[in-house]
């Protein structure tokens, strides 16, 4: 289904749907099959490699039952522990898909660190910069076989991309190969001018790719996320922006309210579209441009994962607006969004708006019923807590559409929030009831 691109701000943005990781100058990104899935068809292995090392920072899942190359990753980005920031210098990045690494004990710590290594020696860089991703099947063992056979045949592949079409044409194919139970990759760039910010024509890029369909729940998300740029930008400065990125869009990503083991964002900036040139420091109209772009990537890739929900046939948009502070404004959105009842009333096209008050009087949101107001599909349907006659026609005419939104007014202070998730259909089950098989 195609979803329209958030619109953001007014910084001119040029949009490449067909892009990727390897959008933005300075890097390289490629899929193969390197044997973690038994289809020889099928791509299971995805490096992103800068040309030089680079910038680096990241998010995690605060999971505490944590996968191994979530632990690795951590060690080689300096982090101080979960939720502390996560920045430091890469070149690669790793994803299997297939096996996740995760409960996997010293064993799946040792193959997560070895990859790395491994990678390192190949692309020639030490092990500590390379970050490494696994999305798959808990509880069993990586293999490192897979990685002796793909990694060679990435990087043989990484140097045949002698032009933009070639190393773009690379970057879909990292996104492909790091699909579980997605049906459809997720990738895209956007391009901002630096004109206006003392860098006379010089277009500087950020571009990126995620995986995510299922168990997928804040903060983070069954979610694997790679984000490139060529923009010159401190660790730290990125750590604080990804952050900032990522709190307005994968963290508000729920299907099932299930919160993975995986989950891992990261961004590497290069500074390869002004090489020498000073670096965007935060508080200025450069950054500002360059959080923009970054956002706006962001929040595409997470509106894509809510749409491509296990199962799903409609992405779904809460909107809570009138909360009294920011954390009922979240409880609201969330409970709404994660409820079985409201999703299958949409898979079902029943604007039964009952199913949403339930939701947001037992979020835990202070609010009176008698001021709150909700509109499904752009239909006023509820008004000061109580039903309003809507056109039933109408309204399943409305449901034909890929984007289903809900939009509350809880009228009880001034703060708002929006959260995607998508409908529960009798596939999320068939999906999630053979996973392993």
């Amino acid at each position: 289904m195609t979803l329209p691109i958030p619109d953001l701000t007014d910084t001119p943005l040029v949009f490449h749907e067909e892009g990727g990781p390897a959008s933005a100058r300075g890097f390289k990104a490629v899929g193969v099959h390197a044997g973690f899935r038994a289809d020889p068809d099928r791509l299971d292995m995805a490096l992103v490699v800068a040309d030089e090392p680079c910038a680096a920072a990241a998010t995690f899942t605060t999971n505490v039952f944590c996968a191994a190359p979530v632990r690795v990753s951590r060690e080689h980005l300096s982090e101080g522990g979960p939720g502390a920031p996560s920045y430091g210098c890469a070149r690669a990045v790793v994803v299997n898909s297939g096996i996740a690494n995760a409960a996997t004990g010293e064993r799946g710590l040792q193959a997560a660190r070895d990859t790395a290594a491994l990678v390192g020696d190949a692309v020639g860089c030490p092990a500590n910069e390379v970050l490494v991703a696994s999305t798959g099947v808990i509880g069993q063992h990586l293999r490192l076989e897979p990685f002796g056979e793909g990694v060679p045949a990435a990087l043989a592949a990484l140097d045949a991309q002698t032009d933009d079409a070639a190393r773009e044409a690379g970057g879909a194919q990292a996104a492909w190969a790091i699909m579980t139970t997605d049906t459809r990759p997720k990738h895209l760039a956007v391009s901002f001018p630096g004109d206006d910010f003392g860098y006379p024509d010089t277009m500087f890029t950020v571009g990126g790719m995620a995986k995510g369909a299922g168990m997928i729940m804040p903060n983070m998300a069954t979610m694997i996320a790679v984000i490139t740029t060529d923009a010159p930008v401190a660790a730290p400065d990125l750590s604080a922006a990804l952050t900032r990125a990522v709190n307005k869009s994968f963290n508000k990503v729920t299907v099932d309210s299930d919160t993975s083991t995986n989950d891992s964002c990261f961004a590497l900036a290069s500074g390869a579209a002004a090489p020498g040139g000073a670096r965007f420091e935060p508080g200025t109209p450069a950054f500002a441009g360059f959080q923009q772009a970054l956002d706006v990537v962001c929040m595409t890739l997470a509106r894509a994962m809510a749409a491509d929900g296990e199962g799903a046939t409609r992405l779904i948009t809460v909107t809570v607006r009138g909360a009294a502070t920011a954390e009922d404004a979240d409880a609201a959105a969330r409970t709404v969004a994660n409820s079985p009842l409201v999703k299958t009333a949409v898979y079902g096209h029943d604007a039964n708006w009952g199913r949403v008050a339930a939701a947001l009087g037992r979020s835990g949101a202070q609010f009176a019923q008698e001021d709150v107001d909700i509109d499904i599909l752009g239909l006023p349907v509820c008004r000061a807590g109580l039903t309003v006659p809507f056109d039933e026609d109408e309204a399943l005419l409305r449901f034909e559409q890929p984007e289903c939104a809900i939009d509350v007014h809880l009228h009880a202070g001034d703060y708002s929030t929006v959260m995607w998730t998508c409908d529960f259909s009798h596939e999320y089950v068939t999906i999630n009831g053979d996973y392993r098989s």
